[in-house]
């Protein structure tokens, strides 16, 4: 799948005003002088409609995944809400989790949800609560590829848990072309990279092949890289750029960085009648057979990795926003409430298929939209 140019409002997204602050990617709403008219008067309509609580400087962490969602998120609201900062740096689910258990971030950003173990952490941040997971985006996690003269790549799972298992080297090993018998594979060694930090992607990764291959992937679904061979790169966007520049690469991200870059994304064939792309639409079909397993205020997610329903994507995830249910700090209760009613609601969730994400479905969104403003 050749993936489609960047829309416009995908674009100026990634311009948003950023300057370093202690390390953080600080996000404001620098940089709309620049727009085009009709995108200012979409994000100028779409600020009028936030309810702007708290100010100061808001901290979060975490995902990578959802960071051009997250880009996209902040510029709307900063337009509105210009006495509030928000800050978030993009360092990996497993990094946002040890923040936010660390009491130094208002909210973290996961592709998995809390263990229990890290939910029995949280008490002691959250005073006399505990950390939730809020469901607040999806799509397709897209396996990238770059091999020269190789536009359209069908791959199957047991197939590409063999790849990044290292146990398929080449691009013309018998199990690819029998996926792809009118492609021209070329005899270009795979170069399989992976992210060398704890990832919410590489875990949701991890689940799909368990599930879908498991015969061929006999690994635990951690967030750490579990298998030997490959090569690393750090975040979505280091594996991408890496793929982006290596030919006989292969690699996994979420859409908006294959579609940003313009990284070809392998078909996945689960079973159905066509093998099934990567796009926002068909990660929406299998996000919507999810359950919530979740208690109480807590919205954690049960995805179904082996669908074979027609057009439906098997390899998604979903970002949680994690935050306390009490126990909030004081000083960012409201703007982390005021932030996350703004994500949840309608107009939050719209622009994500411009950025490659798949919105939520309206019954969760509505679980949600119901839950954010009790957090105390």
């Amino acid at each position: 799948m050749k993936p489609q140019r960047k829309s416009g409002r995908g674009l100026r997204a990634l311009t948003v005003g950023a300057v370093a602050l202690s390390g953080a990617l600080v996000l404001t709403s620098c940089g709309s002088d620049n727009n085009a008219k009709d995108g200012a008067d979409t994000d100028t309509a779409a600020a009028s409609k936030i309810k702007c609580d708290g100010s100061g400087q808001l901290l979060a962490s975490g995902s990578s995944a959802q960071k051009n969602a997250i880009d996209a998120w902040v510029q709307t609201y900063t337009t509105a809400c210009k006495d509030t900062q928000i800050n978030y740096k993009d360092i990996g689910s497993g990094g946002g989790i040890t923040e936010f258990l660390q009491g130094s971030t208002a909210f973290a950003g996961s592709d998995s949800a809390l263990k229990p173990e890290e939910v029995a952490e949280s008490k002691k941040v959250c005073k006399g609560g505990q950390g939730i997971n809020l469901p607040m985006l999806g799509g397709p996690i897209a396996i990238g590829f770059n091999v020269s003269g190789v536009d359209d790549l069908v791959l199957d799972a047991p197939t590409i848990a063999k790849i990044f298992d290292s146990k398929i080297k080449k691009w013309n090993d018998p199990a690819i072309k029998k996926l792809n018998p009118d492609a021209k594979l070329p005899s270009t060694e795979i170069q399989a990279f992976h992210r060398s930090d704890e990832s919410g992607t590489t875990q949701n990764l991890g689940k799909y092949l368990g599930k879908a291959a498991p015969k061929d992937w006999k690994y635990e679904d951690e967030k750490s890289w579990p298998a030997k061979g490959g090569q690393s790169a750090s975040g979505s966007s280091g594996v991408a750029s890496q793929v982006k520049q290596t030919d006989g690469a292969i690699g996994y991200f979420e859409l908006s960085y294959a579609t940003s870059q313009k990284i070809s994304t392998v078909k996945v064939d689960t079973g159905a009648d066509q093998p099934v792309e990567a796009t926002s639409d068909n990660a929406s079909k299998a996000i919507a057979a999810a359950k919530l397993v979740g208690k109480g205020k807590d919205l954690a997610m049960d995805l179904d990795y082996t669908t074979k329903a027609q057009g439906a994507y098997p390899i998604i995830l979903v970002t949680y926003e994690i935050a306390c249910d009490k126990g909030n700090k004081t000083e960012t209760l409201d703007a982390v409430k005021s932030f996350l009613t703004y994500t949840s609601s309608k107009d939050g969730q719209s622009i994500l298929s411009e950025e490659g994400y798949a919105p939520l479905p309206e019954e969760i969104a509505n679980k949600v939209r119901e839950t954010v403003p009790t957090l105390s």
